[in-house]
């Protein structure tokens, strides 16, 4: 199984130094966050004009591959031109995905909105995925939608992709989210349903009074064993995508620590 990580790791750091760190760690490829704080990332000049085309060198000589371009895409606005917004974005940053020769951008669903209902947010949501892999899937990208938020279980995600009625939507499964933010373990999430999740992400967590915190991997309470038995029982081929997510917590150790020790952990732990 290959390895990636998610650039939440090192939000600020230039694309070179990124690629520098994915190199000397061994993973085997990148998931686009951001990229010197930037998570609109059309705009750097690093994916724009001459840029790209260096930016497309460097990942090349480096052997890597760009798993997954990530959107801040979220359609659970109860306003139609803010759904409409979040579309048009993720127009934009598939034609980044496309150039990159990544198959997928991640959205997320989100949250139910003050005045809003769940049954009516995962309408919006379903209809903006449908509507956004319309206009995508002629650039050969998908829409990978993330467990997260108010939908994070994988049950409520693929009712979500069933309303969208698009044949080429496909899940990110965070089991982590899961674990957190709807209370489902890894082997109850895998079902008969769960066979559209096309990239995982993995994390550590720990339980403390204040909820769940991230730690480094392996010194936390995920239960890794069940997360391995449930993707052997789906057969999954794709990415493992460490997601360290620094960005939200500035006081989780600093990206050159914790990515050389997921790499580690993975070649030594991982069965």
């Amino acid at each position: 199984m290959k390895i990636a990580f998610s650039t939440l790791a090192c939000f600020d750091w230039p694309l070179k130094d990124i690629v520098a760190i994915a190199t000397q760690c061994g993973y085997d490829g990148l998931e686009l966050r951001f990229v010197e704080n930037e998570d609109a990332l059309y705009k750097l000049p690093a994916f724009r004009d001459t840029g790209l085309a260096s930016s497309k060198r460097l990942i090349a000589d480096a052997g890597l591959e760009i798993c997954c371009v990530d959107t801040s895409c979220r359609f659970h606005f109860p306003e139609i031109k803010e759904r409409a917004r979040w579309v048009e974005e993720g127009i934009r940053m598939a034609a980044l995905s496309a150039e990159l020769g990544s198959p997928a951008i991640r959205v997320f669903g989100d949250e139910i909105q003050a005045g809003a209902d769940r049954d009516s947010t995962r309408s919006w949501i379903a209809d903006c995925i449908c509507e956004l892999s319309a206009q995508i899937r002629p650039m050969g990208v998908e829409v990978w939608l993330e467990t997260h938020g108010d939908f994070a279980s994988v049950s409520e995600s693929m009712q979500i992709l069933s309303d969208s009625q698009s044949e080429t939507a496909a899940i990110i499964w965070d089991p982590a989210n899961c674990m957190a933010q709807s209370g489902e373990r890894p082997l109850s999430a895998i079902g008969a349903t769960s066979t559209r999740i096309k990239h995982v992400h993995v994390k550590d967590q720990r339980q403390e009074q204040q909820g769940w915190v991230p730690v480094l991997t392996g010194e936390g309470n995920f239960p890794f064993d069940e997360l391995q038995s449930a993707l052997l029982s789906l057969d999954y081929q794709g990415f493992l995508s460490y997601e360290w997510e620094r960005k939200w917590h500035p006081q989780i150790p600093d990206a050159k620590l914790a990515l050389p020790h997921f790499a580690h952990w993975f070649r030594n732990t991982w069965k």
